[in-house]
């Protein structure tokens, strides 16, 4: 089993016995019942719509040669060079600038562009950003990411149960917006830690590393991740749950602000920076 398969598992195993405990403790036996069935009801999701979940957020939508036909040259190249299958490619229209990779092995990957990253880079900066991806996929990290987002997208979205609830015969009570938000701030953590537990920030230092080789310039890349920093901020994405639980699956966090930080699963675009220039004078002086 590769190594991400293994740590997908763990994760997913992790977080069952983590709800099965919980129901446990607040029911018992039955309330462990109510769990286990949670937990087949998240397998099935994970199974079923773990690759797609991102790009349904994000609206995307497959795209053809004959639509982009330098978009498709540029990830055939990358591709051929990288000895990797070509990805499906699809296209979001999201004025953020971002791209991100799903799938659940390099057969069966997608990569994803939002239009404003097609308008925002140049040519050379868009490599970069899809070796960057086309890394991901290459080191299987798209299947632990799409566990972890369906994860994540399952446990913020207990908070709606809140709304079932018999709580009283009066319409005008607050007593569910209270819950919901009350269970959003418990939720919220353990799901962000679900995010960081699965996919941990070395993977993108890995992924800058193994684009800029594929590529030959870091510094590209380095331009790149600076107007994805920059461009998050001029579009913020709205704050959904399924944003929320994809958003370790983009290149650059989109959330730059707010709660979005605490799903946050990329090192500083500052440090990756310096990386990639450090890289960059490490080449000129080995020359």
């Amino acid at each position: 089993m590769h190594v991400s398969a293994a740590r997908a598992v763990g994760l997913f195993v992790g977080a069952a016995v983590f709800v099965v405990a919980v129901g446990w403790v607040c029911g018992a036996n039955k309330g462990a019942q109510i769990a286990l069935a949670l937990v087949g009801c998240a397998g099935i999701l994970v199974y079923l719509f773990g690759e797609s979940l991102a790009l349904r957020a994000m609206r995307a939508r497959l795209i053809s040669e004959i639509e982009q036909p330098e978009l498709y040259g540029l990830v055939r190249e990358l591709a051929t060079a990288a000895r990797q299958p070509m990805p499906r490619l699809y296209l979001s229209p999201v004025r953020s600038p971002n791209a991100f990779a799903t799938g659940v092995s390099p057969r069966r990957a997608s990569l994803c562009c939002t239009t404003g990253l097609l308008r925002t880079l140049e040519r050379e900066e868009l490599r970069g950003v899809l070796a960057h991806e086309l890394a991901h996929i290459r080191a299987h990290d798209t299947l632990i990411s799409a566990v972890a987002a369906t994860l994540t997208a399952l446990i913020t979205a207990l908070s709606a149960i809140t709304f079932l609830l018999p709580l009283g015969e009066s319409e005008e009570t607050d007593m569910p917006n209270l819950l919901g938000g009350l269970m959003v701030v418990l939720l919220a953590p353990f799901a962000a830690a679900v995010v960081h537990c699965g996919v941990g920030r070395r993977r993108e230092f890995r992924a800058d590393e193994r684009a800029a080789e594929l590529t030959g310039d870091p510094l590209a890349l380095a331009s790149a991740l600076r107007k994805l920093e920059e461009g998050a901020r001029a579009y913020p994405l709205p704050m959904q749950r399924t944003l929320l639980a994809s958003a370790h699956l983009m290149t650059t966090n989109p959330f730059p602000d707010g709660v979005g930080r605490l799903f946050a699963a990329h090192p500083p675009v500052a440090e990756r920076i310096r990386r990639l220039r450090d890289l960059r004078r490490g080449w000129d002086m080995g020359r």
